[in-house]
């Protein structure tokens, strides 16, 4: 991915006439996919698995042991 600098220029000035240029159409900017690259077998994969996997993570844990992830997850907050 690359750096946010690379895509828009650090000089206040050239950073002015890219914005009027996109405000008037002179310029496209264009937007990677966040896709772009990827197996989409393997994205799909993937999603499937992430969704089932918190449901089924809370359905194992016990009242007692969502209580103890509870107190822990907020002492480190405070």
């Amino acid at each position: 991915m690359p750096s946010r600098s690379s895509k828009r220029p650090r000089d206040a000035n050239q950073l002015a006439k890219l914005v009027v240029d996109l405000a008037t159409g002179q310029v496209n900017e264009e937007i990677p996919n966040a896709d772009s690259g990827k197996n989409p077998a393997a994205v799909a994969l993937g999603r499937l698995g992430g969704k089932k996997g918190g449901a089924m993570r809370a359905q194992r844990l016990t009242p007692e042991r969502r209580k103890e992830i509870a107190i822990r997850a907020a002492a480190v907050h405070w």
